[in-house]
């Protein structure tokens, strides 16, 4: 039997810090479920992947973002930025300006995962 996954879909971006944080904690918690999680940035969502801005968020008693991505990564969930997205910034963002834990991914990939996801829950 094929493990049940996951996907989550990270559209919000830096100015909405609380939403950043659920879809890396759910990941890691699905993994502890045997559920096989993604996290997929897109949109305003890929500004938190620019190196130094997860540093720059943290929420009450957690550590910071970029503490939970890492963590996030090194237990296996992966990490998928938009590649169109990224153009969306009119050659702002390029792949050296993003966190080494971000896959960088067409958007093909999303309907592919999304097709093949037992469920989807989007920030």
């Amino acid at each position: 039997m094929d493990k049940k996954k996951i996907l989550y879909v990270q559209t919000s971006g830096t100015d909405t810090p609380e939403r950043l944080y659920s879809p890396l904690v759910l990941a890691q918690t699905a993994l502890a479920m045997d559920v096989e999680p993604t996290v997929y940035f897109l949109g305003q969502g890929i500004k938190v992947l620019l190196k130094g801005e997860a540093d720059k968020i943290k929420i009450g008693n957690f550590p910071t973002l970029m503490e939970v991505i890492k963590e996030t990564k090194n237990k296996g969930v992966r990490i998928m930025v938009c590649e169109q997205s990224m153009q969306l910034f009119s050659g702002r963002i390029g792949s050296g300006d993003l966190i080494d834990e971000a896959e960088k991914v067409g958007a093909a990939t999303l309907n592919d995962l999304a097709l093949d996801a037992d469920a989807i829950l989007s920030f």
